[in-house]
């Protein structure tokens, strides 16, 4: 029984260690895109956001200073409570059919320091400055061309019967 119990010690002490080792490891994740308020808010009963429904694939609204668009239509923002983030915002209906919201901002130039806003198409958000490309589509983000390993950064979204709100304080 003793013998048992010393052959057990140093594989428990083994296993420890290797935990241990492995456990210090920072695994968050954080975004090259600062951090900055967001408050969008798209109403489904006005106008053509009626027909921005999670049956109409691939399409988006992007919403930035200067209004929320949509099918060439513009909405004007009210600049008492909307906030678009670092390069904008687009909320995007995924090929699952799921609303989801994304900065508009490039990570790999705000990495260096530069703001800019990626241009959004039917299937993916391309940054005119770098070349990068973010796939939308899936609703993931994740680059597809260029060098960059970061996604676009992901932003909370909330979806109820008539309104689609994109907040992050």
């Amino acid at each position: 029984m003793l013998r048992h119990r010393l052959l057990i010690l140093p594989f428990l002490l083994l296993i420890g260690f290797v935990l241990s080792m492995t456990s210090c490891e920072d695994t968050t994740f954080s975004s090259s895109v600062p951090r900055v308020r967001v408050y969008v808010h798209i109403d489904r009963r006005l106008g053509s956001f009626v027909t921005f429904t999670p049956e109409a694939t691939y399409s988006y609204v992007t919403a930035t200073r200067e209004g929320y668009f949509l099918n060439g239509q513009m909405v004007i923002p009210s600049p008492d409570t909307d906030y678009f983030g670092y390069g904008g915002v687009v909320v995007y209906v995924t090929m699952m059919n799921e609303y989801k919201a994304f900065d508009m901002a490039c990570p790999h130039c705000a990495a260096r320091g530069t703001r800019q806003t990626c241009q959004v198409n039917s299937m993916s958000a391309v940054c005119p400055n770098c070349g990068e490309e973010y796939q939308l589509w899936s609703g993931t983000g994740i680059p597809t061309k260029g060098i960059t390993r970061e996604p676009l950064l992901q932003l909370p979204i909330t979806v109820t019967q008539d309104k689609i709100l994109v907040r992050q304080q």
